[in-house]
């Protein structure tokens, strides 16, 4: 079954929504990552394009800046600001029980809600609620439904969308890379796509100091080798040293995947005083649902990757090994 098979009766009800709303919010969850900047811009930018609409789009916490330079946004609103009552429509894209969900609570009653996401375990439901668990990002649902729309990708929405599928892909390396996903990523990349562009924005922060904290990732790794699962951790003391961001961390769970006895990784950080939290990936081969693991600590996700935040502190131990208190 196509992909315009499976949500023929939500895409056409989205279309019809889109020709005759006023002002729509179209909201990214906090901590965004190039997905969630890539979708919400991307669609941002279609509705302002090919429909009438005024669009704001908004998220609880900054855009990072250095997206700007392949994702090109303008202002984005933080909710807490925004009358939310005044919009007819209001759109959440990728993770939305991480925001959107906040939203929706303070809409008016007539006001109609969209979800796309890719997040298998998505809780947050919408009038429109489009979910595949099975797709590599939430850009790449966008994708099929512009393409069902029928109106034209231009290249500022094309390198919105491929930024945010290549970085959910691992730039094509994870497992969640199906032959439709390069088939729409290629298709981008005709529309004015630069995949080189993207890579490199978002591969820029990895330098000699990012390199250097993977080493003290790797010294600090765990291996349980009855259940494959790799797991080390970055104190307060690494990022402070390093001058690493949030946003390396999940990419240090990827790489320890790569090796083939790991069949999941898990690296803990100190996101604050008494904070930590998680990054889960595996690999489709692994057979391992990471969003269970998450979901333990109040997390979530979907299978392939997912997160959590618990109270806590690491405490590096004399002999190089850490705990938790």
């Amino acid at each position: 079954m196509s992909y315009t098979q499976r949500f023929l009766k939500e895409f056409n009800t989205l279309k019809f929504v889109l020709q005759n709303a006023k002002n729509i919010l179209i909201v990214g969850h906090s901590r965004p990552d190039p997905d969630a900047v890539g979708s919400t811009v991307g669609f941002s930018k279609f509705i302002q394009k090919h429909y009438k609409a005024k669009t704001i789009v908004g998220c609880y916490d900054p855009f990072p800046d250095n997206l700007k330079n392949i994702i090109p946004f303008d202002k984005v609103a933080n909710p807490r600001n925004l009358d939310l009552t005044k919009f007819d429509v209001v759109i959440g894209c990728d993770s939305v029980d991480r925001g959107f969900n906040k939203v929706i609570e303070k809409i008016s009653k007539d006001c109609v809600t969209v979800v796309i996401d890719h997040h298998h375990d998505t809780l947050t439901k919408g009038n429109i609620f489009i979910n595949d668990g099975k797709c590599s990002s939430t850009c790449e649902m966008l994708y099929h439904f512009f393409v069902f729309v029928g109106k034209e990708i231009d290249k500022d929405i094309a390198n919105a969308l491929l930024a945010g599928i290549i970085f959910d892909t691992g730039g094509f390396k994870h497992s969640n890379t199906s032959a439709q996903t390069l088939a729409a990523a290629a298709d981008l990349i005709k529309h004015g796509a630069s995949a080189a562009k993207a890579n490199k924005v978002l591969s820029e922060n990895r330098d000699v100091k990012t390199l250097n904290l993977w080493g003290k990732a790797l010294e600090h790794t765990k291996f349980f080798e009855k259940t494959g699962l790799a797991v080390t951790a970055i104190t307060q003391e690494d990022i402070l040293k390093y001058k690493i961001k949030p946003g390396e961390m999940s990419s240090v769970a990827s790489m320890l995947t790569t090796v083939p006895s790991v069949r999941a990784a898990l690296v803990v950080y100190q996101a604050d005083q008494n904070l930590i939290k998680g990054s889960l990936r595996a690999e489709k081969h692994g057979n391992i649902d990471v969003s269970a693991i998450a979901h333990q600590f109040g997390g979530g996700g979907h299978k392939l990757a997912s997160g959590f935040t618990a109270p806590g502190r690491i405490v590096a131990q004399k002999d190089g090994t850490w705990k938790i208190e």
